[in-house]
């Protein structure tokens, strides 16, 4: 469980800092826009009050709590079913990605009421109107570490364990 703490504590600080030194420190809040490698890496202020792309983004504070509520409960079951499935250093490392950039946009909301978005790329004339911060990426990484690194990796260990016989 120590990867997990680790790896979410490291995530969760980078997130936090990359938002602090991009929307108060370079104030992206103000300006909005900063060009940095046009077209493949620009910084976009997004406040986003919902989910990936705005949904379920109202701006009422129902919502806002709820979503918060939501990453949390999420968060929890993550961290308890990785330890429960004594899952490998991949899939711990994948749930600490989750954990710490769920945090990392539950505390986004707390303090702005919306989640700090601000990395927009766009490629080959297609502009890309949607911004996301570093704890989306880990949410997404993690998330799709989960499903890679979980799951059917014992190989039928669990069962020979218990002392239960394995049929084919």
């Amino acid at each position: 469980m120590r990867t997990v703490f680790w790896v979410g504590f490291w995530t969760f600080l980078a997130d936090q800092a990359s938002k602090w030194v991009v929307v108060h420190w370079l104030g992206l809040s103000r300006r909005l826009e900063i060009d940095v490698f046009p077209p493949f890496l620009n910084l976009r202020m997004a406040w986003n009050q919902g989910i990936n792309f705005g949904l379920f983004g109202d701006g009422s504070d129902v919502m806002r709590w709820g979503l918060m509520a939501v990453a949390l409960v999420i968060s929890g079951a993550v961290i308890w079913w990785v330890h429960h499935e004594k899952a490998g250093l991949w899939a711990r490392i994948a749930a600490g990605l989750l954990v710490g950039g769920a945090l990392g946009n539950v505390v986004d909301r707390l303090l702005y009421g919306a989640v700090a978005d601000f990395l927009n790329m766009s490629c080959c004339g297609i502009r890309n109107p949607y911004s996301f911060n570093v704890a989306d990426i880990a949410v997404f990484a993690g998330a799709i570490g989960l499903v890679l690194f979980t799951g059917g990796q014992d190989g039928g260990k669990k069962s020979a364990k218990h002392g239960d016989k394995k049929t084919t």
